[in-house]
């Protein structure tokens, strides 16, 4: 091991095909380094190397919100994968929601209350709690029945876990601002 080395090479051993090993070097650090910068194209002047950095990841962004906004299951974050997502989803998108404009009419509720008139403001107020009231009954009525469609289709409870959730989220937001995109029209059942 410490010796000397011996004086003739040793024969050389004939590598069978069994499929194990790579059949060639390990390449050293400063080679690899290299053929990773080369496949990167990374410019030498660190202002250039900045720039291609930064298209790199806005064609990344723009391929993965492409795949998002066409529905490819695998270029969703991982809060919206899975058929029970998916299905919530569908069940969501494809029901008239009030929630779903409660934004805009909290904006209207918000500029008349500067109203000076007390009987507006009053009127306002009843208004508020009655559309709070209105919105939170929607939501437990939608999330009642989509609890019990998940039960029966997805009896693993792990696996519709947060389900619920992400309906009552879902339906806060416009549907034409939703992602992703819904695949069912209004009053069509969910797939």
């Amino acid at each position: 091991m410490f010796g000397r080395k011996p004086a003739a090479d040793p024969e050389p051993v004939e590598e069978t095909s069994t499929g194990s090993g790579k059949g060639r070097p390990t390449p050293s650090r400063k080679e690899a380094e290299a053929a990773r910068k080369q496949a990167l194209k990374v410019p030498k002047d660190p202002k250039a190397a900045k720039k291609a950095a930064r298209e790199r990841d806005r064609d990344a962004r723009a391929a993965q919100r492409a795949a998002l906004m066409a529905g490819d299951e695998r270029a969703l974050p991982a809060r919206d994968r899975g058929p029970a997502r998916s299905y919530t989803r569908d069940f969501v998108d494809s029901r008239y929601t009030i929630a779903e404009y409660f934004i805009f009419i909290a904006l209207v509720v918000l500029v008349m209350g500067f109203i000076p008139n007390p009987a507006v403001q009053a009127f306002v107020s009843i208004g508020w709690m009655a559309l709070v009231a209105i919105v939170a009954f929607d939501e437990a009525f939608l999330l009642i029945r989509l609890n019990g469609k998940l039960r029966k289709k997805f009896p693993d409870k792990a696996e519709r876990k947060g389900c619920l959730w992400y309906a009552a989220l879902r339906t806060l937001q416009l549907r034409r601002f939703r992602l992703p995109p819904p695949r069912v029209k209004r009053g069509e059942l969910p797939v």
